[in-house]
This record gives structure tokens, C-alpha cells and sequence, in this order.
């Protein structure tokens, strides 16, 4: 009933995919979730869908903005779902992400007054990400037109870009070098030289074209780049005109490895199940302080090498470990902080769903000189309760998926009572519900410490300790 009307609202927080929420007082403070709009700013809104208990509205005017509020650096900010939190000055940022963690920690975990420290912030905010996701798509007004970029805000529509202030720089040459395979491989406008849907970007909704993303790692101490082009084929299939791609990829500087990745699944899932190598190797090797690690396209790698430095010291400041001590690392992928953390300990087992990510991480122990530690494939719920029967455990590093823990894994902890806990986790909602269960049987909260490893956008990373 109140769709289209509109008001005038004072933004008071941020919803967790970066919405302003506001209250209309002419509505008994019904709640409103508008894009665009900062705690702080004063605007015009247009409702745009609405029921009893909340509307969201258009942003139509800043009357006043926020004292926050700062010019965005990337030219397609307002359209690209990447970064929400541009328009905010960093300090801002990081203060918004010590809160977003508090507040859940409270709400959820049911625990007050927790010592929480500031956010661990970037000295440059830009240019961090080592690993990009690019989409490719057929331009709707002009389907002679590939446009490769990311996804706007809560659509499937990819929003065009040459360059995204967040990715590694080398993303650039990339992205034009596809951007010219697209344009050059028609023989006339509407016309191919093959079947058009071997020349044309993957359609999700015909399952027509070949390739769906272009999938880039970098190495940031290497300065090594693998290129891994999604596409939907059959395994004995090639890329249209794919020797020139190449041909042109390779001399990209610090690209030594270009795969294939076969996805033909109507899916919204960006890798299939097999790669194939087109030049070059199947992985990449970068850095964390002064480990290396080898990387594959499948591999569970931290996205911003710069603050995991910073998260991996501060995880083993929490840990204050010894050289008695024996430690699990749950969820371990390639083993970072596994291999981060045995130099300090007697034994450490890294547990992993995945078997490549465990052949890697066995590797890196290799490359690294590393004896003490132990990789597992398995899930952890499943490998730890039965680690725990015959190993004295004295501590346990967690870092889950987004989703959290396995309750299996939390009742393994308590029921073996190891003494220390360090969770690390990507999503505050899942961490505060796993420090409840925890802190219920026998668990005391005693740090919190948010690192922002995705600057601009409204993810947050956090590491806990936890003692008996």
C-alpha cells in the first residue's frame, strides 16, 4: 500500500550485503533497506516493494550525506555488486567491521562485553585480491557485444569492465586479451565464422556458447599468473581458435599456466570436476612470509596475501604455543596454516575434505622441509572425533567454510576437552553460533580480533580464542 510513495529517512546502519536501513516515522518506524545509501546520510526514498514489517526502497536523493561518505574510486561502483562499501572512508569501514563482529558475537553468541580489538585494516586498500572471477555474457542491446566484468547487484547481468580496483593489476591485459578473441573470431557483424554458439559467451538459460568465466590467480611474491578458462565443452573439445588465445595469453608476463576447466553443468557453480592444461603447468607457487606454496585451480587459498600474513601472526599469538605441543588444523586446504604454525609445535594434522588440496599440502611440506607435519583427506567432523581417541590434543586451529562447523566437530572438541581453540572464520553470523555452543560446555571466550581482508565490501574476517 505504500509502493511508490516517497520519504525523507535518516540511515542508521548496514544490512550484511551492504543495504542502508533506515526508519520511516510516518509508518511507525517501519524498517527500509535502500542500496546506495551510508549510515549517516539523510535521503529520498521511493518504496518499491513493501509489507508490514519492513520495505525497500529506491534511493532517489542525498539530502544530506554522511560526514563518512567518500567519492568512490571505480568508475562502475553504483552499478557492480562487488564492492558495497566504497562510497565509505576506510577508517569507517574498519570501525563498521569491528561492530558487524560485535554485534554478533552478542546477538548471537550470547556473550557481552567480549574483548574485541580494532579491525586490522590495509595501509593501501587496492589492488589485493589474488584470485578473480570474471563472467562472460552476450551484451543484451547489442549481441555482437561480449561483456565480461562482474555481476550487478542481486542480478545475473555482468557489468562490463576493463579494470576492477580491487583485483590484481594483471587482470587488465587478461581481460582485453578475451575481449579480442571475442570480437576478432566473427567473419561480419551477426555472423561467425563457425557455428555461432561455438563462437558466442555461454548462455545459463539456452546452455548454448562455450565459455562461461575466466578464472584468474596470481602469485603476488612470484609474480606468477595461472589463467583458467571455464568453458562449456565436452572433454575431447577444444576452445574455437584456441592456439591463438593462447598464443596471445603466454605472452602476458608472469603467466605460466593456462587450463581448460570443463563445465557443463546448468549451474550457477563456476569450476566443473576436470581441467585440462593448455600451457604451461596446473598450479602457481606464492608466499606467505617465508613458506611457499604450490597452487592449484581448485585449491583453498587466502585471497589477500598481504593480511593473511597479518591473520596467520595473529592466530599464533592467540595460540601461544610450545614445542610439546600437538595440534589439528580442521579444514585445513593446502596446509598455510598447518605449515605456518610447525615450526612452533611438536606435531600438527592437517584434516581435509578434499584430496588435491591434501596432495598439495603434502607437497608444501615437501618444499618447505617441513617433518612434523601430517595431512589427512577426509571430513573433519568424521577423521577428528577419531583422532582425538588416540592423540593428546592440545590445541585446535579452526577455519571453516562459511557455513561453520559441523556440529560432529564441535561435540569431538568438548568431548576430548582440548584445551585451546582458534577459530578462523569468514562469516561473524556462523562463528557466534559456534562460540555458543562452545562456550556452553565448557569454553571461555577470550579474544576477538577482526583483520579486514576484503577492503570495500562487507565481508569481514575474524579469529577467536577459546580455553577451557
Amino acid at each position: 500500500m505504500y509502493k511508490n510513495k516517497i520519504f525523507t529517512v535518516k540511515i542508521i546502519d548496514l544490512t550484511s550485503d551492504g543495504a542502508g536501513i533506515g526508519r520511516i516515522e510516518e509508518l511507525n518506524n517501519l524498517a527500509v533497506f535502500t542500496d546506495g545509501a551510508l549510515p549517516g546520510d539523510l535521503c529520498e526514498i521511493k518504496i518499491i516493494k513493501a509489507n508490514k514489517n519492513y520495505a525497500y526502497g529506491e534511493l532517489l536523493k542525498i539530502i544530506g550525506p554522511s560526514p563518512d561518505r567518500v567519492k568512490p574510486v571505480c568508475r562502475v561502483f553504483e552499478k557492480c555488486g562487488g564492492c558495497a562499501l566504497q562510497s565509505l572512508s576506510y577508517d569507517a569501514q574498519l570501525k563498521l567491521k569491528r561492530k558487524i563482529v560485535s554485534d554478533c558475537i552478542e546477538r548471537i553468541g550470547g556473550i557481552k562485553n567480549a574483548r574485541i580489538y580494532d579491525t586490522i585494516g590495509m595501509a593501501d586498500p587496492y589492488n589485493y585480491r589474488n584470485k578473480a572471477q570474471f563472467p562472460v555474457k552476450k551484451n543484451k542491446r547489442n549481441p555482437n557485444k561480449t561483456d565480461i566484468g562482474f555481476y550487478s547487484r542481486r542480478t545475473h547481468d555482468v557489468i562490463n569492465i576493463n579494470s576492477c580496483v580491487i583485483s590484481c593489476e594483471s587482470s587488465e591485459n587478461i581481460i582485453q586479451v578475451f575481449r579480442d578473441y571475442f570480437e576478432k573470431n566473427k567473419s561480419a557483424p551477426g555472423r561467425f565464422v563457425t557455428a555461432p554458439s561455438a563462437r558466442e559467451p555461454y548462455d545459463e538459460i539456452t546452455h548454448a556458447g562455450v565459455i562461461r568465466h575466466i578464472f584468474i590467480r596470481s602469485g603476488f611474491k612470484t609474480g606468477e599468473i595461472m589463467v583458467c578458462i571455464v568453458a562449456n565443452l565436452g572433454q575431447g573439445e577444444n576452445l574455437p581458435d584456441y592456439v591463438n588465445l593462447i598464443g596471445r595469453l603466454k605472452k602476458i608476463s608472469g603467466v605460466v599456466s593456462i587450463i581448460l576447466n570443463i563445465n557443463t553443468d546448468k549451474t550457477n557453480v563456476i569450476l566443473g570436476k576436470i581441467n585440462k592444461v593448455l600451457y604451461g603447468r596446473d598450479y602457481i607457487f606464492d608466499y606467505i612470509t617465508d613458506k611457499k606454496f604450490k597452487i592449484s585451480v581448485n585449491s583453498f587459498y587466502q585471497i589477500n596475501p598481504l593480511q593473511t600474513e597479518k591473520l596467520y601472526a595473529k592466530a599464533l599469538e592467540f595460540a601461544q604455543v610450545n614445542q610439546d605441543y600437538t595440534c589439528i588444523d580442521a579444514y585445513c586446504g593446502i596446509g598455510t596454516i598447518a605449515l605456518m604454525f610447525a615450526p612452533f609445535v611438536k606435531k600438527i594434522y592437517g584434516v581435509e575434505i578434499i584430496e588435491q588440496a591434501i596432495l598439495d599440502a603434502r607437497k608444501n611440506a615437501e618444499i618447505n622441509s617441513i617433518a612434523n607435519a601430517e595431512f589427512i583427506t577426509g571430513k573433519s567432523e568424521q577423521v577428528i572425533p577419531e583422532l582425538v581417541t588416540r592423540e593428546n590434543i592440545d590445541l585446535i586451529i579452526i577455519d571453516p567454510p562459511r557455513k561453520g562447523c559441523d556440529i560432529k566437530l564441535l561435540e569431538a572438541i568438548i568431548s576430548a576437552k582440548i584445551k585451546k581453540i582458534i577459530y578462523v572464520s569468514c562469516d561473524p553470523a556462523t562463528l557466534a553460533r559456534d562460540i555458543k555452543i562452545l562456550s556452553t560446555d565448557g569454553y571461555k571466550l577470550y579474544e576477538v580480533q577482526p583483520v579486514d581482508m576484503f577492503p570495500h565490501t562487507m565481508h569481514v574476517e575474524t579469529i577467536v580464542s577459546l580455553q577451557r
